[in-house]
């Protein structure tokens, strides 16, 4: 199911977008909509869509500008516009497809297939090769933040924290990945891979623990120098895993 966001300013124009939407062959959810440049690019940083419906003359600028605003552009295109002399500027951005208004259902549909059939393919590669990798061992996992597809070394991973349903992976590059998935699903991933939920929120990388402290109810010190609560429930099963390592 791939997730769409329509950016255009007339409210006719993003209705008949919609109601199209609803009945189309693709699988699909309506992530958001905007009406300008700013609009659009705020609904595209929340929602990390896989394909932006996009008009081109907007209010506040054009939806080149908007494109322009990304360092790196994650999500699909499919302009949607009146103006043909975009065409070729259009598909400069590597637009999976450019419709012309007034919308017609048929013209939609087939560039929504087209979209599809680009996003299972990009999304295959990746994940058959991130397995081929992981057929012995678990060395490396595939996280998609609203910026990018990463490819992660387990090795490099030094916790996981809880954001309702999204987590935040720590590496030990310094860097930060938020990811649109709840803690737990990666919880059942790495556990076998050394990794441990000390409590509800936090999931660590034993390979990366510095010190146990038992002060102010017990927390982990890891390599980076954050620590970690352990929730009391999790005590005796962590001091187990101390005893055997």
């Amino acid at each position: 199911m791939i997730s769409i966001i329509v950016i255009d300013d007339e409210p006719r124009a993003r209705e008949t977008i919609i109601n199209l939407l609803k009945i189309s062959p693709v699988e699909l959810t309506l992530a958001g909509e905007a009406d300008s440049v700013q609009s659009g690019y705020e609904t595209i940083n929340l929602t990390s869509p896989d394909l932006v419906l996009l008009d081109i003359n907007l209010p506040d600028g054009s939806g080149f500008d908007l494109l322009k605003m990304f360092e790196h552009i994650s999500f699909r295109v499919i302009f949607v516009t009146a103006h043909n002399e975009y065409a070729i500027r259009a598909f400069k951005y590597s637009a999976v497809d450019y419709i012309m208004k007034p919308i017609t259902a048929g013209e939609l549909f087939r560039a929504l297939e087209k979209t599809k059939a680009i996003i299972d393919k990009e999304e295959t590669a990746v994940k058959l090769s991130t397995l081929l990798q992981n057929l012995e061992k678990l060395k490396k996992i595939v996280l998609k933040t609203a910026e990018s597809i990463h490819i992660v070394n387990v090795s490099e991973i030094i916790r996981c924290e809880a954001d309702v349903n999204y987590t935040t992976f720590y590496l030990s590059n310094g860097k930060k990945l938020l990811v649109s998935k709840p803690l737990k699903e990666y919880d059942r991933l790495l556990a076998p891979a050394g990794f441990f939920r000390t409590h509800q929120s936090h999931l660590v990388n034993l390979d990366h623990m510095l010190r146990y402290e038992k002060t102010e109810g017990g927390y982990l010190v890891m390599d980076d120098n954050s620590t970690v609560p352990v929730s009391t429930r999790k005590k005796e099963e962590l001091f187990r895993l101390f005893e055997n390592m």
